[in-house]
């Protein structure tokens, strides 16, 4: 018998100790050290049974590697392959992340039943049974999707070398466990060899696995830390439950840019992929109400056009509130902090809230003059066209500052139906014969001066 090891992880980070102590001097949490029993014998994780397919790497010059785009494997949704940055990679292991019944399991069932490959779907959490009557829903003529209940990583190995799948899927990482590992399903060790084994699989067949990870209470993905940086691919899946929308963004993404945004609607029969995201970033009342401006972002290469909302209060405490959702307050703060200086507007005794429609989040900060037109409107009670849009930035000194690629905007603002753009007047466009009236702005002063007087 080998010799069984005792070992301390911390369950917040997977930081490992060799003796307990009150708190993980890794991620300074306090109680968080937990007792795993890690049985040392040699490990026989996945082994291909083709010894052909075994390489010995050796060292090349950088001229010498095949610089080849590698062909990738087209999931059957645009959306799913945008964020993955033009599809699934052979070879590559991907995790998915999110909120508990936000999807996830529906999304990759979805993706597994819509293939035109052989896709083994391996489920720790769910029967046959229960799977099936959910594929009803989605697509039952699905003819190559190979549904397998089973947690114990040797005997998945041994249906893969039957099956022979093109893409596998594991629902969930943290049900999954191995005999070599004396712990139970969900530690940190248990997650760190499973996902060992498969990478090791992947990467020797050049067959693509994609896992669902469960997420803790603050919202991080559940697990050791490294998990994440083992992992080619790491993609959030969130929404509101309340709501039908769910949007898709990569955290992490070593084959593309992770600056690319899903959107897809929850319906009874699956999830809709929303091909225009502007369809519902932006209410479509008829009257017309103060504090609400259009703001012309990018979400990666994709421009979309999100509605911001603005209410602006006398405060009925001593202190004014600042709250936003979907926007950093700290950019709201130094906003309000410009009309102040700059512009004359005494908002310091005035509660301000800002919510960016839809239930995303926006960084970019060409969307700077959208947020000051909404407050400015709030703030005089007089609203804003509907068929006015903005993209632009604002200094500091109260410059109107250009954005980059505002061409692609001023397009989609047209196609869209919108009669007045302001941009920056630094800004330099090509554009000939536009449809759209570009309104070049040079101060905040002029976009008060024409919105307001």
């Amino acid at each position: 018998m080998a010799k069984v090891k005792t070992t301390f992880f911390c369950q917040n980070c997977g930081t490992q100790y060799a003796k307990w102590q009150g708190q993980c001097s890794s991620c300074k949490e306090w109680n968080t050290l937990v007792e795993e029993v890690v049985q040392k014998e040699e490990k026989k994780g996945w082994k291909p049974t083709d010894t052909s397919s075994k390489r010995t790497a050796k060292p090349l010059r950088i001229q010498e590697i095949d610089g080849s785009q590698e062909m990738r494997m087209s999931s059957g949704g645009l959306e799913f392959d945008r964020v993955l940055g033009g599809g699934i990679v052979p070879g590559s292991v991907t995790l998915l992340g999110g909120e508990p019944g936000i999807g996830k399991s529906t999304l990759l069932l979805q993706i597994a039943l819509h293939l035109p490959f052989k896709t083994l779907y391996v489920s720790g959490e769910e029967s046959q049974k229960q799977i099936k009557m959910r594929a009803e829903r989605i697509f039952p003529d699905s003819q190559q999707c190979y549904i397998l209940t089973e947690t114990k990583t040797q005997n998945i190995f041994k249906q893969i070398e039957t099956t022979e799948p093109d893409i596998l899927i594991i629902d969930s990482i943290q049900t999954l466990h191995t005999d070599y590992i004396e712990s139970s399903a969900g530690s940190i060790s248990q997650i760190r060899e499973c996902t060992s084994e498969l990478i090791k699989f992947a990467k020797e067949t050049n067959t693509p696995v994609i896992l669902i990870g469960h997420i803790t209470k603050d919202g991080h993905i559940a697990g050791p830390k490294i998990l994440e940086h083992m992992v080619d691919t790491v993609l959030q899946f969130e929404g509101d439950r309340n709501h039908v929308y769910r949007i898709l963004r990569a955290l992490k993404n070593r084959f593309g840019s992770t600056a690319e945004l899903g959107i897809y609607e929850m319906l009874g029969k699956g999830l809709r992929e929303v091909s225009n995201p502007s369809e519902i970033l932006i209410s479509k009342t008829e009257e017309e109400l103060s504090g609400t401006a259009i703001a012309a972002t990018l979400e990666g290469m994709r421009p979309l056009m999100i509605e911001v909302q603005a209410l602006v209060s006398t405060a009925v405490y001593g202190t004014p509130q600042r709250t936003t959702t979907g926007y950093n307050v700290k950019r709201l703060n130094m906003l309000l902090a410009v009309l102040e200086k700059r512009a004359g507007f005494r908002l310091g005794a005035k509660d301000v809230f800002l919510n960016i429609t839809g239930g995303i989040s926006i960084e970019e900060p060409a969307i700077d003059l959208a947020v000051v037109a909404a407050i400015l409107s709030s703030n005089e009670d007089v609203a804003i066209e509907k068929d006015f849009c903005f993209a632009a930035e604002i200094g500091l000194a109260g410059e109107i500052r250009p954005v980059q690629r505002v061409e692609q905007r001023i397009l989609e603002a047209e196609k869209l139906g919108f009669s007045t753009i302001f941009v920056s007047k630094l800004n330099k466009l090509s554009i000939k014969n536009p449809q759209i009236n570009i309104r070049r702005v040079s101060k905040i002063e002029d976009v008060v001066a024409f919105l307001f007087e």
